[in-house]
This record gives C-alpha cells, sequence and structure tokens, in this order.
C-alpha cells in the first residue's frame, strides 16, 4: 500500500490539462480563468466626487469665505464649462470633478443661499475626491489560474470584460457497478440496494466546475462493464463506483486491464477508502473507488476532486486543512491514516463521531469536516489542535 501523499502525488502526474473556451461573464462564476484578464479602461476614468456638495479650489475654500454656484455636475453629466476663481459646482457623488477643482466641499459644511454658498468647515486639498485610476488602471489584469468569484465577476464587469478564457468543464464518467444496484426512485428487489455514490460524487463536481456523467449501472458482468467502459472513452475521467478490490465478484482491474487500462497504483494506506486504484485509459484518467458509499465520498473529496481541478489549470496539491482543537479526547491513530468524520461546532471545536463504519452516510451528511488522523498517531487530549478538511 502507498500513502495518501503519495497517491496524489502520482495521480496528478496521470492528469492532463482539459483546454479551454470562452464564456460569458453571466456563465463564467466558478468556472477556473485560463489567461490573465486585461482591463479594458480605467476605473475610475476621470476624478470623480465621493460625496455630494460643491467642488472647490481648497485654496479659496477657507472657513468663511463665500462663493457663486455656476452649475451643477451628476453621475452621468459633467459640469462643462470652466470654473472660475471665486466660484463652485454643485457636485453630486460619482459625478466627475472639473479640471480646475482640487476638493470636494461635502454639502454639511456649507450654507447656501440662492447661488452663493458660505464655507463653515474648509476642506483639505484632495478631500472627497476619488482619482482617476484610483481603483484600476487600463492593462491591470486579474491573474490566472483562478476560480472565479462573485466578486471577481464585479470587477471584471467594471474593467469592460464582457467575456473570460476558462477551461472547460471536465467530464467526469460516473460508474456504479454491481448487481446489488438500482437508480434512486426504482423498485429495489430484496437483495438490493440504492445507488448513492454517483449522486454524491455528481453534486460534488458540479460544484467544483465539473460536468459529470451519470452512467447506467454496470452489472458484475464482464461484457457489460466492457460495454460501459467503451461508452465512457471519451470522458476526461472515468471513474467506477465499486469492484475495485480482489474479489471473485470485483471486476474493474481485471476488465479495464482488458480495455488498456495502464494501473498506476492499487490500494492506499488510508482508511476509509484502501481499495482506490487509479491508471491511464486511453486519452482518460480512470480512478475505481471503493463501493462502500462513505469511502467512495471521502476519497472523491481527497483525490478526485484535487485531481479534477488540477486538470482545470488550478495548483496540482491536496486539499489544504484547516486546525481546530478537538472538543474530546481522541485516541491513537491506527495504521493507516484515517479521514475521520466530525462536526465542527458553533465554538470551533471539532467533535468527532464515535461510529466511523464506511456504510454510514447519515453520519456523513451530519459532517461538515473530515478529521485527519495521521498514522500511528498518539493519544489526543481534548483541546488538542488537529487538521481537519472542510466540508
Amino acid at each position: 500500500m502507498i500513502t495518501v501523499a503519495e497517491a496524489l502525488e502520482r495521480l496528478f502526474a496521470l492528469v492532463s490539462p482539459v483546454g479551454t473556451e470562452s464564456a460569458p461573464l453571466t456563465g463564467a462564476a466558478g468556472r477556473v480563468l485560463a489567461v490573465d484578464a486585461a482591463a479594458q479602461r480605467t476605473q475610475p476614468p476621470f476624478s470623480a466626487s465621493a460625496m455630494d456638495g460643491y467642488a472647490v479650489r481648497a485654496e479659496e475654500a477657507l472657513a468663511g469665505a463665500a462663493l457663486t454656484v455656476i452649475g451643477e455636475a451628476a453621475a452621468g453629466h459633467r459640469f462643462t464649462g470652466p470654473m472660475t476663481q471665486g466660484t463652485t459646482v454643485r457636485i453630486f457623488t460619482g459625478a466627475p470633478v472639473p479640471p480646475e477643482a482640487d476638493a470636494i466641499l461635502i454639502q454639511e459644511d456649507a450654507d447656501r443661499t440662492g447661488d452663493s454658498i458660505t464655507v463653515r468647515e474648509a476642506p483639505s486639498k484632495g478631500a472627497f475626491i476619488r482619482p482617476a485610476g484610483g481603483d484600476f488602471a487600463q492593462g491591470d489584469t486579474l491573474s490566472a489560474p483562478r476560480r472565479i468569484t462573485a466578486r471577481d465577476i464585479a470587477l471584471l464587469a467594471a474593467m469592460n470584460v464582457a467575456k473570460v478564457t476558462v477551461a472547460r468543464k471536465p467530464v467526469v464518467a460516473l460508474i456504479p457497478t454491481g448487481d446489488e444496484l438500482v437508480f434512486p426512485g426504482e423498485d429495489p428487489g430484496p437483495d438490493q440496494i440504492v445507488s448513492s455514490n454517483n449522486f454524491g460524487l455528481a453534486a460534488m463536481l458540479t460544484a467544483i466546475g465539473a460536468e459529470p456523467r451519470l452512467c447506467p449501472i454496470a452489472p458484475d458482468d464482464p461484457g457489460a462493464l466492457a460495454d460501459a467502459l467503451d461508452d465512457a472513452a471519451d470522458a476526461d475521467f472515468i471513474v467506477t463506483l465499486g469492484g475495485a478490490s480482489v474479489g471473485d465478484h470485483d471486476l474493474v482491474q481485471r476488465v479495464g486491464t482488458d480495455r488498456g487500462l495502464s494501473l498506476d497504483f492499487y490500494k492506499i494506506a488510508m482508511r476509509p477508502g484502501k481499495p482506490l486504484m487509479a491508471g491511464q485509459l486511453g486519452g482518460a484518467v480512470m480512478i475505481g473507488l471503493p463501493g462502500n458509499p462513505v469511502s467512495a465520498m471521502v476519497c472523491g473529496e481527497v483525490f478526485l476532486r484535487p485531481a479534477v481541478e488540477a486538470a482545470m489549470g488550478l495548483p496540482a496539491k491536496p486539499r489544504t486543512p484547516s486546525y481546530a482543537p478537538l472538543a474530546h479526547d481522541l485516541g491513537p491513530g491506527g495504521p493507516r491514516e484515517h479521514y475521520m468524520r466530525a462536526e465542527l461546532t458553533a465554538d470551533g471545536t471539532l467533535k468527532v463521531f464515535e461510529n466511523q463504519d464506511s456504510s454510514l452516510l447519515a453520519t456523513l451528511a451530519r459532517a461538515n469536516a473530515l478529521v485527519i488522523r495521521h498514522k500511528e498517531s498518539q493519544n489526543s487530549p481534548q483541546g488538542s489542535i488537529v487538521p481537519y478538511i472542510p466540508l
């Protein structure tokens, strides 16, 4: 068995970039920016007023001074005349500042009578003026690679960037295997269960910007599994669920090898998820995940998600752990690295669930963290700081 760290390194070595495509801003949120996006204009494109008030020359707008109002500037409508000595322009937030002005006298600091104002409190030079280019300049870039957030979308729109170059959504074919499975909504036989791993993984993949493909269940028949692998040959990733072990009914390795699978590794020193395999099948990365639902979902978080993100151009690295104190004592770790379902509570401590059986999806649904228990780790008393993967 190899370590989780070694398995990830070898998995990343199998991954190739999926290529790029253009996306409008309305469809870019959550996608991975593949090419730097350059601002098409300067923001603000002119010096703008940050407040409602009066555009003035600071040297003239001394306390008690009287100035004549000669016009008005509003957002989208600049004052076009010259601002001569002893004059001021009524100005509103966002309006261009007349070039002769170097300060904004806020309206609370002015008394107005007709077309004349009296300064109550003198503004400093540059007061309440947003300088041209104070946010960004034409040619400034939003750098790639990065997952595009709502904040990025707002910035790109302000940059007058209507389309961005993003990574193509990797296609991930999810193939559940086993005679015991039926799809949700179907009527299971007396010895059958409902397939869940594929739906959970599909939701995870959609959330990170991939394109999951829910394939039909492949029964425990070599020919049927071979057909399923052939049907998924155009995917970027082929993920089988179950059948990756070495029992009589575990067909994935044998059938995959017959179809041209170049197996890179099999079995990982982790819990849950020991019987995980990966390799190359044609142009796809093939990953065989365990059949136990929790094992599949945990391996999806630890292995599949980072691999798919690497294919989109994000850094090829493990999930970045967070750290928090334990809410209770935790016993020693075992011979394999253990990813333990836990709850990060409102007080910021981690409560590790007692029952870690890999078939218990209800426990996984309650969890919002996977506590990483390193191999052969010592007893950890309450309050010990431990690493975890947020869910």
